[in-house]
């Protein structure tokens, strides 16, 4: 009777064939993977470098599944255990290859969004590969699993029926969740705003302080956080004041009548004069106009922008405005109407 045919030789060589693998796997972490390592190190772009990173751990189980399997067929076990062994090493192969998918889905969907960003023009932005990843993630981790339940022989064709009808059931309770979802996959996306605008819709006003998977969280300006969901966010229409270029003045100005054409004449060309010579103004719309002969005053519209959209420079720049036209007004002895009535009294001679 040789070594090999005793029950002790064979766990001896099986133990010895693994230990041999486990020090192959050593060898090839500092050699094989340092070699490539420096090999990459060498290339301009980061997903090579990534990828090595997250496929160290997978290759390494690799290597002890096929040092288990070498070393497990050396022992002569019998048809119950050698059936549970067979399947628990297919179950580890199928395990690993899964997991390298699992693991290379993030780098590479990474760097399929920031190029899609690049020639498309739009930062795409992390929440958005976030949120592609997983639902990937977890397509990878359903399919892995029923692909070992298969490997044991179990028939999955009526848990996928059920599988199915507890996804309808699933679906139907989380409605309201599975829209916010697609709510914010187009937020992402589209990027109407962004975390510290001052955004407005029908239901809130105020500044976003973060934008989540299920929400977007508004600070109001009365200081209350208001959680919206996503999927109201996505389906209404949203005024981000932060993407104004300039800011609105609109107003108008009464003069009394006792303002002569010339003077009027005059003050209109200060006002215009003034707005173009102010740095603060934005040149491309200025509209200083005599539109209207009012009940009690001669009315100026006024409409032209400011550079600053920030609400304290605005309400800054407004300021300096009105009282560089009191000024105007004042220097031309004209002055502002308020309200008034004239009331005429004719006097007649009584008849006897």
């Amino acid at each position: 009777m040789s070594f090999l045919d005793s029950i002790t030789g064979q766990v001896i060589t099986a133990i010895i064939i693994i230990a041999l693998f486990i020090l192959l796997k050593k060898i090839f972490r500092k050699t094989l993977f340092g070699l490539l390592e420096k090999i990459i190190s060498k290339t301009k772009t980061q997903i090579d470098d990534n990828l090595l990173l997250v496929l160290k751990q997978p290759f390494e189980l690799f290597l002890l599944t096929i040092g288990l399997k070498v070393g497990l067929n050396i022992i002569d076990f019998n048809k119950e255990i050698d059936f549970i062994l067979n399947n628990v090493i297919k179950s580890l192969f199928t395990f690993v290859l899964f997991w390298a998918i699992f693991v290379i889905i993030s780098p590479i969907s990474n760097t399929i969004i920031n190029n899609s960003s690049k020639l498309s023009g739009k930062n795409l932005g992390k929440d958005l590969a976030n949120l592609i990843n997983k639902f990937i993630q977890v397509i990878i981790v359903a399919l892995g699993f029923i692909t070992i339940l298969q490997e044991w022989g179990y028939n999955i064709t009526g848990f996928l029926a059920s599988l199915g009808l507890v996804g309808m059931a699933v679906a139907l309770a989380a409605k309201d969740t599975v829209a916010n979802l697609f709510g914010s996959l187009v937020i992402f996306s589209d990027k109407p705003f962004k975390i510290g605008d001052w955004i407005k819709t029908s239901n809130v006003e105020g500044v976003v302080e973060a934008v989540g998977i299920r929400s977007t969280k508004v600070r109001t300006f009365a200081q209350a956080l208001v959680a919206v969901p996503n999927a109201t966010l996505a389906n209404t229409e949203i005024l981000n004041w932060s993407k104004m270029g300039k800011r609105r003045i609109k107003m108008s100005i009464g003069l009394t009548y006792d303002t002569t054409q010339k003077k009027m004449n005059k003050i209109l060309k200060e006002i215009r004069a003034m707005l173009k010579n102010d740095i603060n103004v934005h040149q491309d719309t200025i509209h200083i106009y005599f539109t209207d002969f009012n009940d009690s005053s001669l009315g100026i519209f006024c409409y032209f922008f400011t550079k600053s959209t920030a609400w304290d420079e605005y309400m800054r720049v407004r300021e300096d405005v009105n009282l560089k036209i009191m000024q105007i007004v004042e220097k031309n002895n004209s002055s502002f109407a308020f309200p008034t009535q004239s009331i005429l009294i004719e006097n007649s001679n009584e008849i006897n």
